[in-house]
């Protein structure tokens, strides 16, 4: 709560008297320190993607664009041509494992081994729109992905996988938010008195790729990503 001091002058006679201030001076006070708070949310609140274009929506996939926010004023995202095959072969070659770091699972060890990222079926239900999807991505959009299956109760619940890529000059970039996550099948279910379970927040995880070598670091975004040109130039995982 915010309070506002009116000043106590003392008056001729050496007695402390009550300035009155008028009504508009008073609502001039009070609008300041609102302003003030609001800008200081404004700034302190992140700003989020936004979706550009749906370009592909089933059952079983997701795929538009959105806004990039980070992407260094200096870069662009780069729309690019490849082929059914090879964007398969490619997405075909990542592996994850859930864990609080965004270290590449190759330099860590541990027990739990990584997996897939794509089951044969849902590359199936993704590549194709994903290949349009990286021809029509704008300098400053990057492609927003979901695939889906029937969770635990196929009619409240359904399975998702789901992330971005961007390519940045020859470097392939892909993000993983969720990794075989039950969402329910609206976002409003969620909220449904009967079914209160709260929307899935963006989990972390380790992301590998086959073959190791092709997985570098992009010097610019200085971020991990697959060296397209070091990847056609090995042999496919």
């Amino acid at each position: 709560m915010y309070c506002v001091s009116l000043p106590l002058p003392s008056t001729q006679t050496g007695e402390v008297g009550l300035q009155m201030s008028s009504p508009l001076q008073l609502g001039a006070s009070i609008f300041a320190v609102l302003f003030s708070m609001l800008g200081t949310a404004l700034i302190g609140c992140a700003r989020l993607p936004e979706t550009t274009r749906v370009l592909y929506e089933s059952e079983h996939a997701v795929v538009r664009l959105e806004t990039d926010l980070n992407v260094p004023s200096t870069t662009q995202t780069s729309p690019t041509d490849i082929s059914q095959e090879q964007l398969t072969s490619l997405l075909r070659g990542f592996s994850v494992l859930r864990a609080e770091s965004r270290v590449p699972i190759g330099l860590l060890g541990g027990d739990a081994p990584p997996r897939k990222l794509f089951r044969q079926t849902e590359l199936d239900a993704l590549v194709p729109a994903l290949r349009e999807a990286l021809l029509k991505v704008g300098s400053r959009e990057r492609v927003r992905f979901e695939v889906l299956s029937p969770g635990r109760n196929p009619r409240y619940w359904r399975d998702v996988t789901g992330g971005w890529i961007k390519i940045h000059d020859r470097f392939f970039h892909l993000s993983v938010d969720y990794f075989h996550v039950e969402q329910p099948v609206r976002k409003g279910d969620a909220y449904y008195r009967n079914y209160s379970t709260p929307w899935t927040p963006d989990q972390t995880y380790l992301i590998s790729f086959e073959p190791e070598r092709a997985y570098v670091t992009d010097p610019v975004l200085d971020a991990y990503a697959v060296d397209l040109d070091l990847f056609a130039r090995g042999a496919s995982p």
